[in-house]
Order: structure tokens, then sequence, then C-alpha cells
């Protein structure tokens, strides 16, 4: 199985620092955060992982390499000359499948750049039971944060996403397993939002959800990002 890291935002919060650097290269601890992610997917054995760059795209690939020093090959799916510029979640994910697909898998990971998950390892396990059930995506959800108090989305008794019916909603910790079924309808370099397509696997019950164990920080602003240093 394959992923991608979400790496085209222009990180307008986290200005003066994203003017030269993009968000997901700052470094925490001495490496860049996205250097978390792809050390976590190598030890959980996924060798092919796609970034999907746009803002000061041509850092990536003088940073990371082509994946050889962590054990994985990179690939790139640079948006940064799309007439409508970064595509959005949904739109960059469309426009890589080609790569995420490229040897007929169906599913694949999705992580963003700017998170900071320490204790999430991409269970292999989680994976195999994903392709066993008929779901569009599996989401992992982690409790409310001060700055997103209300939360993006229930878990039902059944392990399903539940939205507006939901009593206790929780934040999408922005790491989940997909189906190319759920972006195949998007033309390749059109400009689409994710949430729309995962309100609409919640009304046709393809929605999976569980909540996440460990630390997640959402790298926002300079104070989160601050915060990790130590």
């Amino acid at each position: 199985m394959r992923a991608i890291i979400l790496a085209a935002g222009r990180g307008e919060r986290m200005r003066p620092l994203t003017d030269t650097t993009p968000k997901p290269l700052l470094c925490v601890r001495g490496k860049p955060l996205i250097e978390f992610h792809i050390e976590a997917l190598a030890a959980a054995g996924v060798q092919d992982i796609i970034i999907n760059t746009a803002w000061l795209s041509e850092q990536f690939p003088a940073t990371l390499g082509d994946g050889t020093r962590f054990g994985v090959r990179l690939h790139f799916s640079d948006e940064s000359a799309e007439p409508v510029g970064a595509l959005e979640t949904a739109g960059g994910i469309a426009r890589a499948l080609p790569l995420l697909c490229a040897e007929g898998d169906e599913a694949f990971w999705v992580v963003a750049g700017d998170v900071f998950l320490p204790d999430f390892h991409f269970p292999p396990e989680a994976a195999e039971q994903f392709l066993q059930r008929d779901l569009d995506a599996l989401l992992w959800l982690t409790h409310n944060s001060p700055h997103h108090p209300n939360g993006d989305f229930g878990i039902s008794a059944e392990g399903l996403g539940l939205s507006d019916t939901a009593s206790q909603r929780y934040t999408w910790a922005s790491v989940g397993l997909f189906r190319s079924r759920m972006f195949e309808t998007i033309q390749p370099g059109a400009k689409a939002a994710l949430r729309p397509y995962l309100e609409d696997a919640i009304r046709r019950h393809k929605l999976g959800a569980e909540l996440l164990s460990g630390r997640w920080v959402d790298v926002g602003t300079v104070e989160r990002l601050n915060s990790l240093q130590s």
C-alpha cells in the first residue's frame, strides 16, 4: 500500500517562517516535520510515498532526495504549475492517483504534512482490515483542541463516521485510509475540497472512524511549532 503526504499548502498563519520554507519542512527537534511521517511509514513497510507540493515545491526534493536515506521511494506531485494553483485536498489526491495506484492498488494512506503524530505508526493490520471492509475511507479522530472546540465528526457504535447527528464530535487528525473510488470523478487538475466527499460517504454509510491514541498537534501557528521543540 502506498501513501500520500499532503504538503501543498501556503501556511499563511505561520508567516514569515513560511515565506521562505514550506510548513512541512519546518524543523521540529532538529528535523523537518514531514520526516516524522516518512520514517513512520517506512517502518510500517510502505515503500512508495507520494508528496503533493505547490508552494516552494522545489525545496521538497532538494531537502528529502529520492527517499533512499529513509529506505523508501519518494515521488512528487507538483501542483505549482496548475492554472488554478494548489488543488486543495481532494483535488491534490485526484491528481496523484496515477502514482498512488500505479500497481493497481485501490487503497492508500493519507496524512497531512503539517500535523505532529509521533505515536501513530500507520499500522499494517489496520490497512489489512480496511481492505476487508466496504468503506470509502477510514479516519482517525482525536479529542478537540481549544482552537477547534466543536470538532468535525462523531463515531457510531458500529465504528462509522457521523456528522450532524453526532452528540459527541471529535477532530479529524488528518490521517486516514482511502479508496481511489472516492476521487475518480474529480478531473485531474481540478480544485476540490475533501469535506463534501467525506459527508457523502457518511450519508452512504461508507466512512469508518476510530479514535486516535497518542499525541497529536496541528502545527498551524508559530506558537504550536515552538511548543514542540522541547
